[in-house]
């Protein structure tokens, strides 16, 4: 991780995702965001909702929504490219209150804009702006990290997210409450924003780069095609950025049509169009702040198949929740909150944004902490090109599929909620990393409920060893779903191939074995592997006992770690599972699954100790320190 300028509070990591709030290294930038985030929103609402209720026709006015979608798309697939290099060029902290000065220029254009009244122009500078956006985001995710330590990363996400889309929410909120009191205020509220911003700009700390002597390349075809070269450097960060393009093909969806879907389908006004975009950012927020409890600090990416698996649950729901009632003019809140299923609309929305939530906020952390600091920005910068792309591919979609083919929009939205499914179905059975994560995240958080100690033992990176107790079938899914860095298992080769396990261990690379006089091949083929698995820098995983105890009691330890670590010698850090014994998975009562246990939702330890130097790696010596880790439970 890299050090920031000044010294790093550790209480913050201890109090709370909230605390770092309080932080200089990360409090003003957030606020920074947020100032940002909202007055794009309070600009951007205001210019819809001034299209869709002040142009007469309805074809038109959805042209124009659509168009206006695509204007403040562009840019970032037009310039982030630029934007990469030059976040990765120069400080960050630098750039960033830059980019806060040219938003202050745009802003006073946005005052006149709005006095006269002009779309045109207002669509103008909705392109400039989100020109001004393109520039900033390679900076705001680069930075994270550099102020960051790593068991923030997903804390300091959700509260970038959150904020984000409180910000969209009060700028929304904002836009619409504004814009019917007169075009002025809005240009003046834009433009005070704007300035509130810049000068808390200027509290965030410096943020060097780590690649001065970058040279920039301003052909933006060029360097657009270079950048998404670094992003497919890494398979799994590509994938990752080709998730969250998809996330944000289906929230363009959702929110370039939700006001023509109020008017049309719901017979809303604009007051019910601001509840609804409310609906929807409270249910992000919510999804994202939840993120850190439920994955424990760490980046889970098995929260990505559940947020994927919500987002089409509930958007197939939003097609089936309502009937268009037959009403000559718009309903106000409460008389739209009257209608038979606008509960289950507004529902509807709140759960696809806390479904959201699950699935961006490990996506963005993953990619953070994947990438090489040295070209972040850069591969920050291809995951905006190929959000953009997919956002203005969701605007090409909309017009042809609304304008020119006529379909109503919930049909539309039905279609988006099938596509994900497909889509989802598609990336999972090219990456099963996540499926796996998936089903790890569904067994420690329905039948256990996992504490941890000591895992700060366990080094962020390099290779290393971790020796455990072997107490039932699904010590290696407790294991890996509460370390924080990918582990590959050393397992008995008839436990490796046992079914839907097998998947699980095969997708993690785990590494089957037997003993030398069963079958000399698999044997020395399994130590050839670990061994070039840990000159590669990667973490195993080994019970050195050889089999799962039938009486609660340790078995003796092989002699196998001493020849692992004579071969490549790392240091062993020693863990102990506390309190599975008598679960489903164990043989207190006999064959392992064969009677259901009572203790359903039982509390779960995994503890681990002190590093051990290879020179001091002894099979005896190691059984007692995991003995005594696990002390008096089994």
């Amino acid at each position: 991780m890299e050090t920031p300028a000044g010294k790093k509070n550790s209480a913050a990591a201890k109090g709370g995702q909230f605390a770092l709030l309080g932080t200089p290294r990360f409090g003003p930038f957030f606020w920074t965001q947020f100032a940002g985030a909202f007055n794009d929103n309070v600009f951007k609402n205001a210019l819809i909702i001034l299209i869709a209720f002040q142009v007469v026709s309805e074809e038109e006015s959805i042209q124009l929504t659509n168009i206006a979608a695509g204007l403040f798309i562009l840019p970032f697939f037009l310039f982030s490219a630029m934007a990469g290099q030059i976040s990765d060029k120069f400080d960050k902290a630098m750039l960033i209150r830059r980019i806060k000065q040219a938003e202050i220029l745009v802003m006073s254009c946005a005052f006149a804009a709005f006095y006269l009244q002009n779309i045109y122009f207002l669509l103008f500078l909705l392109f400039l702006m989100g020109a001004q956006s393109a520039f900033f985001s390679p900076v705001k995710y680069s930075i994270i990290p550099q102020h960051l330590e790593a068991d923030e990363l997903v804390g300091g996400n959700a509260l970038i997210s959150m904020g984000t889309f409180l910000s969209i929410l009060l700028g929304t909120m904002c836009g619409g409450i504004l814009i019917q009191h007169g075009n002025v205020l809005i240009g003046l509220t834009v433009f005070v924003i704007a300035l509130l911003g810049w000068w808390v700009s200027c509290r965030i700390p410096p943020a060097p780069s780590l690649s001065q002597n970058l040279q920039l390349n301003l052909n933006p075809l060029t360097q657009t095609w270079k950048t998404i070269g670094y992003a497919r450097r890494i398979h799994s960060v590509f994938l990752s950025v080709l998730g969250i393009s998809w996330f944000w093909f289906l929230g363009s969806c959702y929110l370039t049509q939700i006001p023509m879907f109020t008017k049309v389908i719901l017979k809303g006004n604009e007051s019910v169009v601001t509840l609804l975009l409310t609906m929807f950012s409270v249910g992000i927020g919510a999804g994202s702040l939840l993120c850190e409890r439920l994955s424990g600090k760490k980046v889970e990416l098995g929260l990505v198949p559940l947020g994927s698996l919500g987002l089409s649950i509930f958007g197939i729901d939003l097609f089936l929740a309502y009937d268009t009632p037959a009403a000559d003019v718009l309903f106000n809140i409460p008389q739209f909150l009257d209608t038979p299923g606008s509960i289950r609309v507004l529902a509807d929305l709140v759960l696809i944004g806390i479904f959201g939530g699950f699935y961006i906020v490990p996506l963005n952390a993953f990619i953070q902490m994947r990438t090489e600091s040295r070209y972040r920005a850069r591969v920050i910068a291809a995951n905006n090109i190929l959000n953009a792309l997919f956002m203005v591919l969701s605007t090409v979609m909309g017009i042809l599929l609304l304008t020119l083919l006529k379909i109503s929009i919930t049909t539309f939205f039905l279609i988006v909620a099938l596509g994900n499914i497909v889509v989802a179905l598609y990336i999972y059975s090219v990456v099963p990393e996540f499926a796996m994560r998936f089903l790890i995240w569904i067994l420690t958080h329905t039948m256990y409920r996992v504490h941890h100690g000591g895992l700060e033992q366990i080094p962020d990176e390099g290779p290393a060893v971790l020796v455990c107790n072997h107490v039932s079938f699904v010590d290696g899914l407790l294991i890996a779903g509460t370390c924080r860095r990918p582990v590959r298992f050393i397992m008995f080769e008839p436990i490796y191939r046992m079914p839907v396990l097998h998947f699980i261990f095969k997708t993690g690379k785990a590494v089957p074995i037997v003993s030398q006089r069963e079958n000399p091949a698999v044997y020395e083929q399994a130590f050839d592997e670990i061994a070039k698995g840990l000159e590669a820098g990667d973490m195993f995983c080994i019970f050195p006992e050889g089999k799962i105890t039938d009486n609660g009691e340790m078995n003796e330890f092989r002699p196998g770690i001493e020849k692992i670590i004579r071969r490549t010698p790392v240091p062993v850090i020693p863990m102990a599972l506390r309190g599975l014994w008598g679960s489903f998975f164990s043989r207190r009562h006999g064959k392992a699954m064969s009677r259901i246990s009572g203790r359903f939702r039982s509390k779960i330890q995994l503890v681990a100790g002190r590093p051990v130097q290879p020179e001091d790696v002894r099979a005896e010596k190691l059984r007692g320190t995991v003995l005594a880790l696990r002390g008096d439970r089994k």
